[in-house]
C-alpha cells in the first residue's frame, strides 16, 4: 500500500510542476512577440555616446529649417552623444541636408557629429577663431531628431 501512495505522490508533484512550467510559459514577460519588441526598439535606438571620455567637443547647433524647435531636439541628441552644447540658434537660410562645420580644424570631430546626426551631414572646413566652438551643426530638413520618451 506504502508504494503506490508513493507511486501517486509522484505522479502528483509531476502534474503540479508541468502545471505551473505551463503558467510561467504563459505569463511570463518574454514571450516571443516581446522579445521581437525588444530587438525592434534597440535597433530603432540612436548612436548614443559617440564622443571619447575625457573629451571635451563644444558645438553651437543651429536650425537650418522652418522647424520650430529643431535647434533644442539637435541640443538633446549632441548632449547625449557626449559633444558639449555652448550656444544654439537658426541659421540664415534653409538648407535641405545637415551641415558640419569644423571651426578649429580638426576633421575627426567632425566624423564624430555625423556619426551622433545618424551618418548623413557634410563635412566641411571653415576655420572660425573668434568663435567659442570646435563645431558648428547647422540642423537640415532631412534630419530627423532620434526618438525620445514623453517629458512631461
Amino acid at each position: 500500500m506504502a508504494v503506490s501512495l508513493h507511486k501517486k505522490g509522484r505522479w502528483i508533484l509531476l502534474g503540479a510542476v508541468l502545471v505551473g512550467g505551463g503558467l510561467w510559459w504563459a505569463l511570463r514577460d518574454g514571450t516571443p512577440e516581446g522579445t521581437a519588441r525588444m530587438v525592434e526598439a534597440e535597433r530603432a535606438k540612436p548612436v548614443r555616446r559617440v564622443v571619447p571620455n575625457g573629451t571635451r567637443i563644444r558645438v553651437e547647433v543651429l536650425n537650418g529649417t522652418g522647424t520650430r524647435g529643431l535647434a533644442r531636439r539637435g541640443t538633446t541628441a549632441m548632449r547625449d552623444a557626449g559633444f558639449d552644447v555652448v550656444a544654439t540658434g537658426n541659421w540664415p537660410g534653409p538648407l535641405d541636408s545637415s551641415l558640419v562645420l569644423v571651426r578649429t580644424g580638426n576633421a575627426e570631430w567632425g566624423a564624430l557629429a555625423v556619426r551622433a546626426l545618424g551618418g548623413e551631414a557634410r563635412v566641411e572646413a571653415r576655420p572660425d577663431t573668434s568663435r567659442y566652438v570646435d563645431l558648428t551643426i547647422v540642423l537640415g530638413a532631412r534630419w530627423r531628431p532620434p526618438p525620445q520618451p514623453l517629458d512631461p
